[in-house]
């Protein structure tokens, strides 16, 4: 049998999906983290062979000493892995001092966590990249931006997800993110890069131990992560119903140049949505970065209810067996609505229950440490049709307001790229809200909506 340790497999709350599977296949698995055992969901108990409980997972001796307890106990340690950005790096430390030789190890790490040197693999993979500058003073990146003009995004060359990313428009905010790093973080390094008038594609892909992908699929993105959390907007993305030819190679010729193996994957692109000089033309794919773990949050689930398969199972099989023989049945669009408190919407919850009940996957509120990117109260849908999911997405967000003109405007304007490879929709749906809100709405329990579960579900 073999021995697979998982670290913190308590979070995300739906990672116990990839320890029940596991298990499922005849894999030994032992859990490593700091929440006290006795409040470890039961689902997470039962999907755990033995767990071992550390005062911090950010002490790296308390994790070590972890995992010489189990490799005491029960011999060799086959597998370690989190599937969590944050630990990518511990990790890799784990597997290079145990010699647990199926993962990334310490010095495959530069490439795969900073977004300098990403852009090397990139461009190796024939991928166009934003220009770029590490962040240095004043007069240094005046000199960049003097090649590639205002806006420019500046983030930490080694950060997860959006954090910390701040786009700058004029001379005045640069020197006021300078004495902002100079106060608050004066030891990161900073990239700053070209502003890609864009939206995000993924490549969300299941690979095996020789390189190849045994499952793919994709999510789009119209609005950025970093303009959610600086404008404290709403939250929008979906999986597309079928992954686009162009975004698909992209991701294959990624994971080779990366050389990666026996890996969830989520690789983010651009997509342009106006020419610029530097990259290509409209709907050209451009390298954003790239991710070794599965798509955050609810993602995994939503590809599930997209794709009508099991991605814990198919990544579980993978470990366990090389392969799968689990089945993906119909495709759908599934779209993520996360709506932000505070705002005046049309339509109750009740309301759009009511009318989205057969069509609705998940609705929760969302934990406060997500909620800046993904808003507070979240929606997941699946249609079978591009047209039904902008109407989903138009009554969701709908808003009272009087810019609820230019806020539908916007939204249209948002989801009007679509997928490179389908013809335009004739005729284009009417964003504006269908249904007139009534007084006789039968409410629906937000947890009463299909949890996770089976049929592929999370």
């Amino acid at each position: 049998m073999q021995n697979f340790i998982f670290i913190s497999p308590n979070f995300p709350t739906n990672y116990w999906q990839f320890c029940r599977e596991l298990k499922n296949d005849g894999m030994n698995v032992l859990g490593i983290g700091d929440q006290p055992y006795d409040e470890l969901k039961p689902e997470l108990k039962d999907s755990l062979n033995e767990y071992y409980k550390v005062g911090s997972l950010e002490n790296y001796d308390e994790v070590y000493r972890a995992v010489a307890f189990f490799a005491f106990k029960y011999g060799r340690i086959d597998w370690l892995e989190s599937n969590n950005e944050y630990w990518l790096e511990r990790d890799a430390a784990l597997r290079t001092d145990f010699h647990i030789t199926s993962g990334f190890q310490t010095e495959d790490m530069p490439r795969i966590k900073y977004k300098s040197k990403m852009k090397e693999y990139y461009k190796k993979a024939g991928i166009a990249v934003a220009r770029y500058h590490m962040v240095d003073d004043f007069d240094g990146c005046k000199a960049f931006i003097k090649q590639v003009g205002y806006p420019v995004v500046v983030k930490p060359d080694n950060g997860v997800g959006a954090s910390d990313t701040h786009r700058l428009a004029s001379d005045e905010e640069l020197k006021a993110f300078l004495d902002y790093k100079a106060a608050n973080h004066p030891d990161v390094s900073y990239i700053m890069e070209e502003f890609v008038h864009a939206e995000v594609n993924s490549y969300d892909a299941i690979i095996d131990a020789s390189g190849n992908p045994i499952f793919e699929a994709g999510n789009v993105s119209p609005m950025s992560i970093m303009d959610i959390v600086n404008n404290d907007d709403n939250s929008i993305y979906y999986i597309i119903k079928d992954l686009p030819e162009d975004t698909r190679a992209a991701g294959r010729a990624a994971v080779k140049s990366f050389g990666v193996k026996s890996r969830f994957v989520h690789f983010e692109f651009f997509r342009m949505t106006e020419n610029q000089a530097s990259m290509g033309k409209k709907g050209q794919i451009v390298a954003l970065e790239v991710n070794m773990r599965p798509c955050g949050g609810f993602t995994p689930d939503m590809i599930n209810f997209a794709r009508s398969t099991n991605v814990y199972k198919i990544w579980a099989d993978m470990i366990a067996f090389g392969g799968t023989d689990m089945p993906v049945g119909e495709h759908y669009y599934c779209p993520f609505a996360g709506r932000r408190d505070g705002k005046n919407f049309v339509y109750s919850h009740e309301q759009i229950m009511q009318k989205y009940q057969k069509n609705m996957k998940m609705v929760d509120r969302i934990p406060d440490a997500l909620s800046g990117a993904m808003g507070n109260q979240m929606y997941v849908a699946t249609f079978a049709t591009r047209e039904e999911m902008e109407q989903f997405y138009a009554d969701v967000l709908a808003v009272t307001d009087g810019d609820a003109a230019a806020a539908q405007a916007e939204l249209s304007q948002v989801l009007a790229l679509g997928e490179p490879t389908t013809k335009a929709l004739t005729p284009k749906p009417d964003l504006s809200p269908v249904v007139k809100p009534t007084t006789a709405v039968t409410k629906t329990p937000t947890r009463a909506v299909t949890k996770t579960g089976r049929r592929s579900r999370k």
